[in-house]
């Protein structure tokens, strides 16, 4: 049988690079992987891009999704009819109609709402995000050692803002995929108890991990470990 290949999506404010000790990881344990990037232009655009790689690997895909990247294989791994199973990281569980933004809205603020800026575009483009880099530390990786928080947030990527307004367009890939779900239980991007209810609402095998939103640069072995046994349990 050919082998299955994880297919490592990254989500806002940061770039595949996230990835990177992940990769090595998995790569140690003869795994193929791939790391494209996300273009951060919209749900449903971000979704049809990322199906369009995949549909090119030929072989059986393992989708990974970290934070906003778990949208976007909601939308894509129902796009792509080699995708055998889904793998959220500190993410979303979106349903279809539904928007990142209304997964906020149904659980207490976070601190992600208060630390957005925008970034000045040319007339007629998409308003673009980042997280206050004074701030991103505290937001986003705070379980890391300062001086590589200071790295993070000023090689932010910036997202569209309509990214976490437009709704997913299509039937999410979960629905009909087998699902596992890594809950961050001290993320400040996006509350824990809302990864709570999007895995206990997709029936997706879930674990809890004591680690910021960041949990890829924290914690790889944690994140590497639990994508193993996704690949190891697909049908």
């Amino acid at each position: 049988m050919t082998q299955t290949t994880a297919v490592l999506i990254h989500g806002a404010f940061s770039d595949g690079a996230s990835w990177a000790t992940v990769v090595n990881r998995l790569q140690g344990a003869a795994v193929n992987v791939l790391v494209p990037a996300n273009p951060l232009r919209g749900l449903n655009d971000d979704g049809e891009s990322i199906a369009r790689i995949v549909r090119q690997i030929a072989a059986p895909v393992l989708l990974v999704g970290h934070g906003y990247g778990g949208a976007v294989i909601t939308h894509a791994g129902s796009q792509a009819g080699n995708v055998r199973g889904l793998v959220f990281i500190a993410s979303h569980g979106l349903e279809r109609g539904r928007s990142v933004a209304d997964s906020l809205a149904a659980f207490p603020a976070s601190l992600l709402t208060a630390v957005l800026e925008s970034v000045p575009g040319k007339a007629g483009v998409d308003a673009q995000l980042l997280l206050q880099p004074t701030r991103f530390g505290e937001v986003f990786a705070a379980d890391l050692p300062r001086q590589r928080q200071e790295v993070l947030a000023v090689s932010q990527r910036p997202i569209v803002a309509t990214a976490f307004t437009e709704p997913l367009a299509v039937e999410p890939a979960w629905t009909s995929l087998p699902s596992w779900f890594l809950i961050t239980t001290e993320d400040r991007m996006i509350d824990p108890d809302i990864q709570r209810a999007a895995a206990r609402r997709m029936g997706a095998t879930s674990a809890e991990v004591a680690a910021s939103h960041a949990v890829l640069l924290s914690q790889p072995e944690t994140v590497t470990v639990f994508i193993l046994k996704a690949l190891a349990a697909l049908p």
